[in-house]
């Protein structure tokens, strides 16, 4: 096993990473009803917080303590982190200088926005970039031996640690340091080399999985929702939720664009919801949160002219028309979306957007990207999770199938769900005591069977050699210990994996479909290997609340049974 933590600059990222983290858990720690700032907690921040954070929060050596940034971080962890410190980290303690009032009010002041909103420029992009060529000479091989397709990639949220797993033999090949608090799945290049890494304080990464060592990294926003690889490894794009931007560079994290994502006549502008790479179109497809609009943008240099405004038909030729290579070619929505999918033609987009009060229903759509336009709406009631959907083939046509957030008509609401890291707050109140996959068919868009699970889940896998698909019920109090096995060809479920008392989450297969990985999602967590037929436990890897695991060929293939 190589150890690369211990090299001088992992040593460094990893302080950096770790002494991040504590205080930036501290806005949650006191509920705003409950917690009034004092008027010491500016200068209670300066004293303790600003020479790490930045004195508008913005991030130096720790990550950005901003609203936006930190909202999935737990209340009853903030308060123990500020107030013990945080074991083998620069953070200290802050029980024994600070009062229990202090905390508190420091816990509430930065959780308030800050006034004038922090700024990100392409300058301060460009400055914050960091790049460690080759050295000369050095062999285009990896350094290790195993099957570079069947490598996995697995996010360790606990210790905010990375590690490189081979996917045969279930052993790790090093660990290595990551930013704080990485957000969507990483993205890797066609050849499956090189890895993307998006952190939520809006770090890009660059790793070389062959030379185990960090490329690049730049700063592309405050607050980052994920990026997207293009499919011929020439393009990297980062959605922002700050500032209100899509930001485009190179394969290396050279800026080369900025994009303000607003309205045509730019008087409105939007949060990013997220970015996708449409390889087959040769595109990237990005949704915003606050304009109902879905961008794509093309990195096909013989691209068709964009025509915007009203036009009788574009395709005339009539109006002046923008370049289409890596323009902005604008789809009018009912509504926004807050995440989607793609079928796997990559023709259509299948979205939901999150209900606009803790009463309202979320939405779902269909949105064709030749069209440019709305062509169906999706009946999936509760709050569909679009974005870890999967297809696969049915009756003679291909359904897709999606875990749900939220309850459905007939499922009663828990009163008090127990939201934890790593859920947004904006889906509270969503979840429920029992849950359900939505099966729709894609040629009609109906539905065609509704799958009881335990419990809402978030994640849904499965594998084109495989006859099962797995998802978790991991919103719910009860039976967040489960993962629920369908059979894709009855749609039933036929079996369940317990990890009882634990949260049980995030399956990813192997190359050939033949095992199945399920995280343990706690701090003393583990990686579950099992047979993906006899759904036996194979081998069990201790490792620190690992959220997320990522397979090389799974991912640059596009299997219908993995999220891309």
């Amino acid at each position: 096993m190589f150890d690369t933590s211990k090299r001088p600059f992992r040593e460094v990222l990893a302080n950096v990473a770790r002494a991040s983290l504590v205080l930036g858990l501290c806005w949650m720690g006191v509920d705003m009803a409950s917690a009034q700032t004092s008027p010491n907690a500016a200068a209670l921040y300066t004293q303790h917080c600003a020479a790490c954070h930045g004195e508008q929060r913005t991030g130096l050596m720790g990550p950005a303590l901003l609203p936006e940034s930190l909202e999935r971080l737990r209340p009853a962890e903030a308060l123990k982190v500020i107030a013990q410190g945080r074991t083998a980290t620069q953070m200290p303690g802050f029980a024994a200088q600070l009062s229990a009032a202090d905390i508190a009010a420091l816990a509430a002041h930065i959780r308030t926005p800050v006034s004038p909103v922090p700024v990100w420029a392409e300058a301060d992009i460009r400055a914050s970039r960091t790049f460690n060529p080759a050295p000369a000479g050095e062999p285009a091989k990896p350094l290790w031996r195993a099957d570079p397709m069947n490598l996995f990639v697995v996010v360790e949220g606990g210790d905010h640690h990375i590690s490189l797993l081979d996917g045969d033999r279930f052993e790790v090949i090093t660990r290595f340091p990551s930013r704080f608090a990485l957000h969507g799945g990483p993205k890797f290049t066609p050849d499956g080399r090189y890895v993307f890494f998006g952190s939520r304080d809006g770090w890009i990464m660059k790793y070389d999985l062959w030379r185990l060592r960090v490329v690049a990294e730049v700063r592309a926003g405050l607050n980052m929702r994920n990026v997207a690889v293009s499919g011929d490894g020439r393009w990297v794009m980062a959605a922002n939720y700050l500032p209100h931007s899509v930001v485009l560079f190179d394969a290396d994290l050279k800026l080369q664009k900025t994009y303000a994502a607003a309205t045509l006549d730019s008087r409105q502008t939007s949060r990013v919801s997220a970015v996708y790479d449409a390889t087959p179109r040769q595109s990237f497809v990005v949704a915003l949160k606050d304009i109902p609009e879905l961008w794509e943008i093309s990195y096909n240099p013989k691209a068709e002219p964009i025509y915007d405004g009203l036009v009788h038909d574009y395709k005339m030729g009539e109006a002046i028309a923008k370049p289409g290579f890596l323009g902005v070619r604008r789809t009018p929505l009912d509504e926004p979306l807050d995440d989607f999918f793609f079928d796997q033609s990559y023709r259509h987009v299948l979205g939901a957007t999150r209900p606009k009060t803790a009463e309202g229903s979320a939405t779902a759509q269909v949105v064709n990207l030749d069209a440019r336009r709305k062509i169906a709406d999706l009946p999936i009631a509760g709050m569909p999770h679009l974005g870890s959907g999967i297809t696969f083939a049915w009756n003679g046509s291909t359904v897709l199938a999606s875990p749900n957030l939220g309850h459905s008509p007939g499922r009663p609401k828990n009163d008090r769900p127990p939201w934890g890291e790593g859920l947004s707050s904006e889906t509270q109140g969503a979840n429920s005591s029992a849950g359900a996959i939505d099966v729709i068919d894609m040629k009609t868009w109906k539905p065609v069977a509704t799958i009881p699970t335990p419990g809402p889940g978030f994640f849904m896998r499965s594998h084109e050699n495989s006859r099962f698909a797995w998802t978790d019920s991991m919103m719910s109090p009860t039976a967040k210990d489960t993962l629920t096995i369908i059979d894709k060809t009855t749609l039933q479920p036929v079996a369940t994996v317990k990890e009882p008392g634990k949260t049980l989450a995030h399956i990813e297969f192997t190359k050939d479909g033949r095992y199945a990985l399920a995280s343990v999602w706690e701090m003393d967590g583990a990686l579950i290997v099992y047979d993906a037929q006899t759904f036996k436990e194979i081998k069990r890897l201790p490792m620190s609340k690992p959220v997320g695991k990522y397979n090389v060929w799974n991912k640059i293939s596009r299997s219908e049974g993995t999220s891309h």
